[in-house]
């Protein structure tokens, strides 16, 4: 679970950030992940390259640059400058915390925005970007035919991903001021440049000049097929991977731990790309696991009178939530399809009190909902009857085959045949 902090940024407002910590042992360095121009901190891109660097022993603060998500101030009074400035208060406020930040990651704007801001921050050992812009103006073209406008009366309001924004020429005037490749070049930091050779909003000729402009130590690696905003969970994932293997290089050292470390994030990484759930010994206590699918990263642990430490629910408890989450979601997405007034799903599950069983190979769980709303009895019966028919419901009750086999210990990928 990410931690919830605010600091000051670069007018002094309030911005709002998501400190995600590795779920055990000491952090290998801390990052600062920039988001994308007129994103959040919430993206999913910020939201799960963050997590699966923490997942891989990072410690990551995510934030809202002003104006934007859960920030105070005026977006329209905001510009490149200041999301720069942004990011260097941000810097301050985790050195303050002891949590001096050596890595910056920037998406899109955000990795432009971090180039710049390394210049600033010393302490910074390395940098990388993903699906940056070579000139920083590059985001004006999404402004359209409201160029025109914003430079002869001195604002408009621009629609970006469906949401307005009022886009000043104070804006436009800060972009055109801003040398990119130039601050590449003169970095003299280690830089790690993805890009998706398909991006349709930053063509990967910009990733080519920020690289050939950069000096060495300097890497390239292609995303593939994936979008601008890494939509995909396991597109986030393999970036991850890739960024924490690379990082290990210049943060933390190279001990024996670390490149074993490093070797895990690439195992995971293909893995993910592949589909896989994962579940990997965390090295905290004697059960604990960490486990990532779909690109979430989080915890699962045995309870203290099993040897564990209860760092999380365990196995069992895991797929007691997952089909009470998968009951509310189907009754979500009926009662909507319908056009049914329920205002809010709650379902919870536990192992049936009144069959003895073991706890640990469950035959008989209750399940209980609750759906509020101006509800009919009928609609609420017909709903209940949905939900019992979610994918989770229908893997308990069932025929499921598993299949097991070995994986070979050189290839994360293979099925042992």
């Amino acid at each position: 679970m990410a931690e919830r902090v605010t600091f000051a940024g670069a007018f002094g407002d309030e911005l709002s950030a998501a400190l995600e910590a590795p779920s055990s042992g000491r952090p290998r360095g801390f990052a600062i992940f920039a988001h994308c121009f007129s994103c959040s901190k919430d993206v999913a891109a910020a939201r799960r390259v963050s997590r699966a660097l923490a997942a891989r022993g990072f410690g990551v603060l995510r934030f809202d640059f002003t104006g934007l998500g859960n920030s105070g101030g005026d977006f329209s009074s905001s510009n490149f400058s200041s999301n720069v400035e942004d990011l260097v208060q941000a810097a301050s406020f985790m050195k303050e915390r002891g949590m001096t930040p050596e890595l910056l990651v920037g998406h899109s704007l955000g990795g432009a925005a971090t180039l710049i801001a390394a210049a600033r921050l010393p302490e910074v050992r390395a940098v990388a970007t993903i699906g940056a812009p070579a000139e920083a103006e590059h985001v004006a073209m999404n402004f359209g035919d409201k160029l025109e406008e914003i430079s002869q009366q001195g604002s408009a309001e621009v629609s970006l991903a469906g949401r307005p924004f009022q886009i000043r020429k104070q804006f436009l005037d800060d972009l055109a001021q801003q040398k990119v490749t130039e601050a590449a070049a003169s970095l003299k930091r280690p830089l790690l440049v993805m890009h998706a050779p398909l991006d349709e909003t930053v063509g990967v000729d910009h990733a080519t000049r920020i690289f050939v402009a950069a000096k060495h130590p300097k890497s390239f690696v292609s995303l593939d097929d994936a979008d601008h905003l890494l939509s995909r969970p396991a597109d986030a994932e393999y970036a991850a991977g890739v960024l924490s293997a690379w990082a290990g290089r210049f943060i933390g050292g190279d001990s024996a731990d670390e490149n074993a470390t490093a070797k895990a994030a690439r195992e995971d990484a293909a893995d993910a790309a592949e589909g896989w759930a994962i579940s990997r010994e965390s090295g905290e206590g004697r059960l604990a696991q960490a486990v990532t699918v779909g690109g979430h990263t989080f915890t699962i642990d045995g309870g203290v009178g099993d040897g564990g430490n209860d760092l999380g629910p365990n196995p069992t408890r895991v797929v007691e939530a997952a089909l009470a989450a998968c009951a509310s979601i189907t009754a979500r997405l009926y009662a909507d399809r319908k056009g049914w007034p329920l205002e809010r799903a709650r379902v919870r599950v536990r192992p049936d009190p009144d069959v003895q069983q073991d706890a640990h190979v469950l035959k008989s769980l209750v399940k209980e909902a609750r759906f509020e709303g101006d509800l009919s009895p009928e609609q609420r019966d017909r709903i209940l009857e949905i939900a019992d028919k979610c994918p989770v419901h229908r893997m308990l009750t069932g025929d499921v085959a598993i299949r097991s086999v070995l994986s070979d210990t050189g290839d994360s990928g293979g099925d042992g045949d």
